[in-house]
């Protein structure tokens, strides 16, 4: 019997109660061929998920296998994708996102030609698209001014990244192997994990491409989404639960190989910080705003280089003015970045 020839790419998708929308993301995968899995990874599902699963699996029985497993969260779904990953690559698609019909293929067409060349690429960077349907509009997040296109570079060769934009689980692409080299295990029942995928595995890349191809559309907008602002304040304690692990999973700068990597970082945690104290103060409650002076200090106690650096600079700014007008600014600073940027 031939050996299958391994897969190019795996693409993990999460699906919690996505009957409604996730057909839109799969047929835009099947069509791809053999070159791609796609894992469907059914989250404890209510609905039809797990039907809709398992006939994509019939339908498609060398591209698509389906996965069901106990509730376990976001994170624990994208675990399980990894886990039965058997592509070179690695990549998670939500349910109710898509990818670009064009740029997909330009991505595999690219992938294809770098392993002709025996070329050991750790991570793809393309950008993504906030789609925010109800309101008719669309930001696209691209890196042009930031990486090199179209060729092999390190973590050295980046530009500063402006204080807006990020690498977000939507727009990388890892090997599979590395991944599971850096131990990358996300938190059950804990939204936002995709900030930890966007994080810990950074300082074991080595080699970049960045393809200037808009690919990963983020659709924005639904009332249930976990970005959306008052199910943010619902879920404040997850999102203090997935900063803290950020920042104990690496030591600044002294595990970072490289110092513009580490400087990014810093600013990654300086945004997650940020965020925290944002939404502590949105909710106003006298509990919350004790976990925000809890945050505070901890970050001052146990990361004096992180609490020093000038990233995070508007973080203890806030904690250290008087509570009312340090409020009033921080949801001021808020609803000027969510109207120019569109992030909920």
């Amino acid at each position: 019997m031939m050996k299958q020839q391994k897969k190019l790419i795996t693409f993990a998708i999460p699906c919690y109660n996505s009957a409604a929308y996730m057909d839109r993301c799969i047929d835009g995968l099947v069509t791809l061929g053999n070159d791609v899995e796609v894992i469907i990874v059914n989250d404890g599902s209510s609905d039809d998920t797990a039907k809709i699963a398992d006939r994509y699996a019939a339908q498609y029985p060398d591209i698509v296998r389906a996965v069901h497993q106990e509730n376990g969260g976001h994170g624990e779904s994208v675990n399980s994708g990894l886990k039965n990953a058997t592509g070179t690559y690695f990549k998670v698609v939500d349910s109710d996102d898509w990818i670009d019909s064009q740029a997909i293929i330009d991505v595999l067409d690219t992938l294809k030609d770098l392993i002709s060349q025996n070329v050991a690429l750790d991570l793809m960077i393309c950008n993504y698209i906030y789609e925010k349907v109800h309101e008719g509009t669309r930001n696209v997040i691209n890196y042009n001014n930031i990486f090199p296109s179209n060729e092999i570079f390190g973590w050295d060769n980046m530009k500063r990244f402006p204080p807006w934009k990020f690498l977000l689980m939507h727009s990388l692409i890892y090997r599979t192997e590395l991944l599971r080299e850096c131990g990358l295990q996300l938190p059950k029942h804990t939204f936002y994990v995709d900030n930890i995928f966007a994080y810990q595995p950074l300082p074991y890349v080595q080699t970049i491409y960045y393809l200037d191809v808009d690919l990963y559309h983020y659709y924005i907008g639904r009332q249930d989404q976990s970005v959306n602002e008052s199910v943010m304040i619902k879920r404040i304690d997850q999102q203090l639960r997935v900063t803290r692990i950020m920042l104990e999973c690496h030591t600044l700068p002294g595990t970072i190989p490289s110092r513009k990597l580490a400087s990014y970082m810093y600013s990654y945690l300086a945004i997650m910080l940020t965020i925290c104290t944002v939404f502590l103060r949105l909710s106003g409650t006298k509990e919350d705003l004790a976990k925000e002076k809890a945050l505070f200090k901890y970050v001052s106690n146990c990361n004096n280089n992180l609490f020093r650096h000038p990233s995070t600079r508007f973080f203890r700014l806030v904690g250290a003015l008087p509570r009312r007008s340090s409020n009033r600014i921080t949801v001021s600073l808020y609803k000027i970045a969510r109207r120019v940027y569109k992030f909920n």
